[in-house]
């Protein structure tokens, strides 16, 4: 079988990995960052006169975890797609040689 199409089945497993990767490095708010940011919640609250409350800041923490949830989910779907589509073309590669 010719290594082009192994090659083409390699790369769409390492864009996987690296599109997944990316989308989870570049995740809205990463753990390191809660702290700041509840922190400018807080500061945004009292500068407003209002009362910070731990339910409203998990309600937001909830929020961007689901919108961060879906970008992965699209990268993970997108992935998914190209990887299988590669093996799909390297299997029918194999076909056509051995028939």
């Amino acid at each position: 079988m010719d290594n082009s199409e192994y090659n083409k089945a390699e790369n769409a497993v390492n864009n996987t990995e690296n599109s997944l990767k990316n989308t989870a490095d570049n995740a809205k708010w990463k753990i390191e960052d809660l702290a700041d940011r509840a922190k400018d919640y807080i500061n945004e609250k009292r500068n407003n006169d209002e009362e910070a409350k731990q339910e409203d800041w998990f309600e937001k923490v909830k929020n961007n975890a689901a919108d961060t949830w879906d970008d992965i989910k699209d990268k993970a779907n997108e992935a998914w797609e190209k990887t299988k589509d590669a093996a799909e073309d390297v299997k029918a590669e194999w076909n056509k040689k051995t028939n």
